[in-house]
């Protein structure tokens, strides 16, 4: 790849990499393109640097390793509909007075906003994504950090004896991701929900509860541990106090083992991660900073999720769509 550099995330990981030198000049190069998917399919995470940061590019780039797709719920805000399927916009605006009451979260000791635990997107339906690219249009200037974990690692890392407990199981996740509403896997504490809840909790309601394997592997062979606490009801088939031990145990030793990757935000960067195999969090920051992140999200599904109730995606946004849900 003539121009572009390429290393490793760092030695302490064992996925993982940096590129730098992709532009307008090469983006639509063929083998440069094929390079790309084949560097991101064994990795899992790449880190583009010294990008041009604009919507345009970040749509472009996100391109090259698969069709976009639009988010499956109407009421999370797009930054530019103009761009179809175009990018979600999530935003932190600080108030007037920097007084904050509701939508607050307590990790280690610390009150934050835009905190989110560890979590693969689309938890909640039955069609995952197959990637994401991030990009920060305002970031805090200290904390607000993204992290990342890698399911393979994770899979490597895990007892034995929980996997062999674990490996055959499915998840029920709800579309109900308030952090106030998180039973498992909970290491923070919450104080009420956001002020823009409403339009997720009507719409919320309209979902079909998810399912989604707590292990599953990869067309190569490698076994991915891919199973979170957020927005999560209970082990399929184990709504019970037994089921809910098993799941708690099964995300302590998780939490337990991950090697985290925490990324400084530049506004040259832009981030796509392996939504089938990694896990990402958001650290959170002082409320007083803004933060407003853009992401598109590349269409690719495992197969192998499903909803409780049989029905499929298609049917469920036409239910939704009557809806009048918040902008």
């Amino acid at each position: 790849m003539a121009g572009i550099s390429i290393c490793n995330l760092g030695e302490d990981y064992s996925w993982g990499s940096r590129v730098e030198g992709v532009n307008w000049d090469n983006l639509y190069d063929d083998q440069l393109r094929t390079d790309l998917r084949e560097l991101f399919d064994d990795r899992g995470f790449i880190i583009f640097e010294g990008m041009e940061p604009s919507p345009k590019m970040q749509v472009e780039l996100s391109k090259v390793f698969g069709p976009l797709k639009d988010h499956p719920t109407k009421s999370t805000a797009r930054a530019d509909r103009d761009l179809d399927p175009g990018i979600i916009d999530m935003q932190h605006i600080r108030t007037a007075d920097q007084t904050y009451t509701n939508g607050l979260t307590e990790v280690g000791g610390k009150k934050v906003i835009s905190f989110l635990p560890w979590h693969f997107d689309h938890t909640y339906n039955d069609e995952l994504n197959y990637a994401g690219v991030l990009r920060a249009v305002v970031y805090a200037p200290e904390d607000g950090r993204t992290g990342f974990a890698d399911g393979i690692e994770l899979y490597n890392a895990l007892d034995p004896k929980l996997i062999r407990k674990i490996e055959d199981l499915n998840v029920l996740y709800t579309l109900d991701v308030r952090l106030t509403q998180q039973r498992f896997g909970r290491y923070f504490e919450t104080f009420g929900d956001t002020e823009d809840s409403a339009g997720l909790i009507a719409e919320a309601a309209t979902f079909p509860r998810s399912i989604h394997p707590m292990i599953w592997t990869r067309p190569g062979g490698e076994k991915v541990v891919h199973y979170c606490g957020f927005s999560a009801v209970g082990i399929e088939d184990h709504e019970d106090p037994e089921g809910e031990a098993l799941f708690e145990e099964a995300l302590e030793e998780m939490h337990k083992h991950i090697n985290p990757y925490w990324h400084d935000w530049k506004p040259t960067d832009m981030l796509i991660w392996d939504n089938l195999r990694l896990l990402h969090a958001v650290e959170g920051c002082d409320p007083k900073y803004e933060r407003r992140m853009h992401r598109t999200t590349i269409r690719g599904d495992y197969g192998l999720g499903s909803f409780e109730d049989g029905k499929k995606i298609g049917e469920v946004q036409r239910e939704v769509a009557p809806l009048d849900l918040p902008a």
